[in-house]
């Protein structure tokens, strides 16, 4: 294992034992993964339901034993250090773990106290909390009558109020309406400046894309591919952008225009569009305009399209993420 990540896998597996009639199945949750996720990022773990996703995280947090595989925690080995890992990591699972008869001061600083902090610095941690996720309002009534946002807010400060350096976050936004998912970034994004590293699962693409540095995408127990948002698209193929004109003439000469500048992978005219596809789109728009400008080709519109997480997951799977969710 390399010293320096917070999280290192090698073959991590889980194997479940499922009763069907007849007798009984194995079933490979996860199948061999290895992981490295280094200190201070923000990673994600992107799949569909049933990717192993949960599973992973449960054996990094110590709830699940590995059936086989070897992993550190902040340094810790998981099979002889489990305590140590439980002392310096937060888990917040998709379910919560807030208790809804009790406010939510109340399940704050129980929390607190189960981690050893003694009952004085445990309340002040507790309004600490309360401040930070603007919880006030509302964190003196049981958590039973809180929204699933208000909830969500307690969960993670549940998990944060042990001050953790590593924050693990199952489906952190699941079911959540825009504002309150937004709200939650914010504050992941924080807690990465703070200098918590953190992993997540996710099924949404964009959530994946638009806060993660790094993405590992999961399918039925299997790693298929590691990188940054940008990277991963960048794999799949070039930005594709289409440019209007008033006329099916003008399209064809267009394209047969276009056809001379060799950073394009491919010109086609469709109607009275032209389709084009480059490896940089965007950067290239400007000069692709001044070129058909000189000829007097006028263009009426700009569509800009680039390769989405999906695409990514189209091309290592054969299917679409997005058909995954629509099954569900």
């Amino acid at each position: 294992m390399v010293e320096g990540f917070v999280i290192e896998t090698r073959g991590l597996r889980k194997t479940f034992v499922s009763k069907e009639r007849g007798g009984k199945k194995l079933v490979e949750a996860v199948k061999g993964i290895d992981l490295a996720v280094t200190r201070g990022e923000i990673f994600g773990f992107l799949g569909p339901n049933g990717a192993g996703k949960s599973t992973t995280q449960r054996m990094l947090s110590t709830l699940l034993c590995p059936t086989g595989g070897e992993a550190k925690i902040l340094g810790f080995d998981l099979a002889e250090e489990q305590e140590m890992i439980r002392r310096k990591v937060g888990y917040v699972s998709q379910a919560g773990g807030a208790d809804l008869a009790s406010t939510g001061i109340e399940n704050l600083v129980l929390q607190a106290q189960l981690y050893g902090i003694d009952a004085l610095t445990a309340r002040k941690y507790a309004g600490e909390f309360a401040d930070r996720f603007q919880m006030n309002s509302f964190v003196n009534r049981p958590a039973s009558s809180y929204s699933g946002g208000q909830k969500r807010r307690l969960d993670v400060a549940l998990g944060m109020i042990h001050r953790p350096r590593l924050l693990l976050l199952d489906e952190p936004t699941s079911g959540l309406d825009p504002q309150s998912r937004a709200y939650l970034w914010e504050q992941i994004r924080k807690l990465k400046a703070e200098g918590v590293t953190i992993f997540l699962t996710t099924q949404y693409m964009d959530e994946a894309d638009k806060l993660c540095d790094r993405i590992a995408i999961i399918d039925n127990g299997v790693i298929i591919v590691t990188g940054t948002p940008e990277e991963l698209k960048g794999n799949v193929g070039g930005d594709t952008v289409v440019f209007g004109f008033s006329s099916e003439e003008e399209a064809r000469r267009a394209e047969a225009l276009l056809r001379e500048n060799g950073k394009l992978e491919k010109v086609q005219a469709v109607d009275s569009s032209v389709h084009l596809y480059a490896r940089d789109g965007e950067r290239m728009m400007p000069d692709l305009l001044r070129m058909l400008d000189a000829k007097r080709l006028t263009v009426q519109s700009i569509v800009l399209s680039r390769p989405s997480l999906d695409d990514v997951f189209l091309k290592y799977t054969g299917r679409s993420l997005r058909e995954d969710e629509r099954a569900r």
